[in-house]
């Protein structure tokens, strides 16, 4: 069923609404959809509705909720902190991060980032980034849209104190536990939110690393293999979310 974002703060069964804008010219011009059709409307905050096309032009789509959907089951608090890779992968990385459940993303410019931004190219990409994830949760069904933040440089990262208290790094060290070790012992204490560090092609400096070390953050190995940022992005998330998801009863 096709998707439309709506930042209602709620949705009532029997409301008028109406899509403007873009959003508008998408459902009608693009999706086609016409006076009958049914939709998904999502707020962008965990809530979502099923509604009735009432009326359809270009510039204005007014619909009826029919129906006020439940909520999905939550899942793992997860902030996603990279360093911004080259080629473009940036994208790839927002799209399927949002679509893991990823809630925060911040991209970050490192001692090794090749890619460097003026500040107008840091605006531009940032607000791309952020339609990249508003499509993907029209996509994949994920009704709390994630922020996508600035590019940051790694310092000032370090200084935020608005984080989550699990924070990893993913660290090519031999002082690095493997993550499953760690995620296991939050998982039984009860945690639900952590943070995922992870640098750039040619990987933390060795002042970086002695910098995260100092702010609290641990690192963590994702195995023997030397992974892409890419891979390294979907594989650490995998793992966080399957240990510190919350347990939601069977359906």
């Amino acid at each position: 069923m096709h998707r439309c974002f709506l930042p209602e703060p709620c949705y009532n069964e029997g409301a008028i609404l109406c899509v403007e804008g873009k959003e508008a010219h998408h459902a009608v011009r693009v999706l086609r959809l016409q006076v009958g059709d049914e939709c998904e409307l999502f707020n962008g905050k965990g809530n979502a509705a099923r509604a009735r096309v009432q009326c359809a032009d270009g510039t204005r789509l007014t619909v009826q909720v029919i129906r006020v959907l439940s909520p999905v089951p939550a899942l793992a608090n997860i902030t996603l902190a990279v360093a911004i890779p080259k080629a473009g992968n940036m994208e790839l990385i927002v799209q399927k991060a949002v679509e893991m459940g990823i809630r925060r993303i911040v991209p970050l410019i490192t001692e090794r980032t090749i890619v460097r931004l003026n500040p107008a190219e840091a605006v531009s990409k940032t607000k791309k980034w952020n339609r990249i994830a508003l499509e993907a949760c029209k996509q994949c069904g994920v009704n709390s849209l994630p922020t996508v933040e600035p590019p940051l440089s790694y310092a000032n990262f370090l200084k935020r104190t608005d984080l989550p208290q699990l924070r990893l790094q993913c660290a090519i060290l031999p002082t690095s536990r493997p993550i499953r070790d760690t995620l296991e012992r939050a998982r039984v204490q009860g945690t639900h939110e952590a943070l995922l560090l992870i640098g750039p092609e040619g990987d933390f400096s060795p002042t970086e690393y002695e910098q995260a070390g100092a702010a609290g953050y641990v690192p963590v190995s994702l195995g023997p293999i030397i992974l892409r940022v890419e891979s390294a992005v979907f594989t650490a998330t995998a793992v966080t979310r399957y240990a510190l998801d919350p347990d939601c009863p069977p359906s």
